[in-house]
């Protein structure tokens, strides 16, 4: 596609659902992402169900005129013993997806209570935040679940990992966000919404319900996006936020990779973009960092170090 020219539709997914539940409620999309690897295409195609489809699509969802093209970027990607689509049956409906930022470290050793290890199998996970303030934790390979979530009071509507895969943040409409260890599901801080102004009526509407929230490129940051008009930047370590920003209708945010802008979007359909916080990451941030990027919970804790050095690695110092 040249600049300027029309975007042209490449393939359409339609749920294989009765027609008479077409433009029903709960048959919405809200959510939809792909894997960092761009191997895979996670798709909230509503009533529960969300669906893992290996990337790029298969011929039947490509038209005519783009076969070849798909054909042959197919043959240098799938094979014997390719990825098969598959279904996750989430029993709420889905508000939030995300992918791991990539394939957990090899050893899988990070569940092995729920799952054997096993030689050729990946360990890339998927978040998926549901209406009754659950997040479950799928193995994508598999579609087998692996953790299931409690913490939130109301509909969990975003979801994020860190940067070395470590926290998964999550934002809920109960106006909190928890910071995860997605390893072994221990809930490590909570991040309040609280209202700057008391509110006019007693309504159970919540002022200060969460839209959006993102980690940071270096993973020092979230940005969060509220009802109550403001994006908030908080820094990892801190509860309360370092900055705040006046915005109007926001629904969702997210950082630029390199840093340094925050990108957000707006009910009326406008994208507006801040000034973040450039920082240069500590060493010792940068070792946990890399660290992290291999080693789960689970093996850091089998380390020989001293207790103070696993509780930084596992950033139960938060």
């Amino acid at each position: 596609m040249e600049a300027g020219e029309e975007p042209l539709l490449l393939a359409e997914l339609k749920p294989g659902r009765p027609h008479q539940f077409d433009w029903k409620s709960s048959c919405e999309t809200w959510s939809v992402a792909f894997s960092p690897d761009g191997s895979w295409f996670a798709w909230s195609q509503g009533h529960c169900i969300v669906k893992l489809i290996p990337w790029p699509l298969e011929e039947q969802f490509i038209p005519k005129g783009f076969e070849a093209k798909s054909r042959s970027s197919k043959n240098d990607t799938k094979g014997r013993g390719s990825p098969k689509e598959k279904t996750l049956d989430c029993g709420q409906i889905v508000w939030g997806l995300a992918f791991s930022p990539w394939p957990s470290p090899p050893s899988r050793k990070l569940w092995a209570r729920h799952h054997p290890p096993g030689p050729d199998a990946s360990c890339l996970i998927l978040a998926t935040g549901l209406n009754d303030g659950q997040i479950k934790i799928w193995e994508v390979q598999t579609g087998l679940l692996l953790l299931n979530l409690s913490g939130h009071q109301s509909s969990v509507v975003s979801c994020d990992f860190s940067p070395d895969s470590a926290l998964l943040v999550t934002a809920s409409y109960d106006t909190n966000v928890i910071m995860w260890d997605p390893y072994t599901g221990e809930r490590l801080r909570s991040l309040h919404h609280a209202q700057l102004e008391p509110p006019m009526d007693d309504s159970d509407v919540h002022i200060s319900s969460l839209r959006s929230v993102c980690f940071s490129p270096e993973g020092l940051y979230l940005a969060t996006v509220a009802d109550d008009r403001l994006l908030r930047i908080w820094a990892l370590e801190l509860k309360t936020p370092i900055a705040f920003a006046p915005m109007t209708n926001g629904l969702c945010c997210t950082f630029f990779p390199h840093g340094g802008v925050i990108a957000t979007g707006t009910r009326d359909g406008h994208v507006q973009f801040w000034t973040a916080p450039r920082v240069l990451s500590s060493l010792k941030h940068l070792c946990r960092k890399a660290l992290r990027s291999f080693l789960t919970t689970y093996q850091v804790l089998a380390l020989p170090i001293p207790k103070k050095m696993k509780e930084f690695l596992t950033y139960r110092t938060l």
